[in-house]
């Protein structure tokens, strides 16, 4: 697979001129950054607009409409949620434990002229944020995204996740807890990757 520069990766997603700009600014903090903290996993750097942002940006027409606060889980570097903020979301909450972590998202979001809150704490103690959609990569097992995700959100209830091959065992243990309307959607920037879906979400 070919890698993706910035400018394949406004053809793939049809961003504007501005909205390219600000994500290069973004890729450049993200570079700036990474040799202090390791904010991606170093082999994927040469792909970054295929690995990070496409993987995140591919979310976007997959959200609920409408869909106004997102909460991101286990941010990291900030893919999907802040991504997705710059995209358009009109109010994105990124959870992020690790404090150096979540300094960088918010270096992050100044360059990038992005409004974003960024929470510094442990996923299981933020509260009142009634998401209409709770997204997460690379994060944790679908069971605990939902132990995690549904108390902040709000009644439409819809999860968002970016999950591996694992997913089919991860849903039949996510299923022992939880009744939910799966869909799922192949990955653009990843082959062995799949897009899930999960709304209806409610305790067995």
């Amino acid at each position: 697979m070919a890698v993706l520069d910035a400018s394949a990766f406004q053809e793939a997603t049809g961003v504007s001129r501005e909205t390219l700009d600000r994500l290069t600014a973004y890729e450049a903090v993200l570079r700036k950054w990474q040799p202090k903290i390791n904010l991606v996993g170093p082999s994927t750097l040469p792909d970054l607009w295929r690995r990070h942002f496409l993987d995140s940006a591919q979310l976007l027409p997959l959200l609920p409409d409408p869909a106004r606060v997102l909460v991101d889980l286990g941010s990291g570097a900030g893919f999907p949620g802040l991504v997705l903020a710059i995209l358009g979301v009109p109010e994105v909450q990124l959870v992020e434990s690790d404090s150096r972590k979540a300094a960088f998202l918010r270096e992050a979001a100044r360059v990038t002229g992005t409004s974003v809150t960024v929470h510094n704490k442990r996923i299981e103690t933020v509260t009142g944020l009634a998401a209409d959609v709770v997204t997460a990569r690379a994060l944790a097992p679908v069971a605990d995204l939902l132990a995690w995700g549904v108390p902040l959100m709000g009644p439409q209830r819809v999860g968002l996740f970016l999950k591996g091959q694992a997913l089919d065992e991860e849903l039949s243990a996510a299923a022992k807890a939880w009744t939910m309307r799966v869909e799922r959607f192949d990955s653009r920037s990843d082959p062995t990757g799949t897009i899930v879906r999960l709304s209806g979400i409610a305790a067995v």
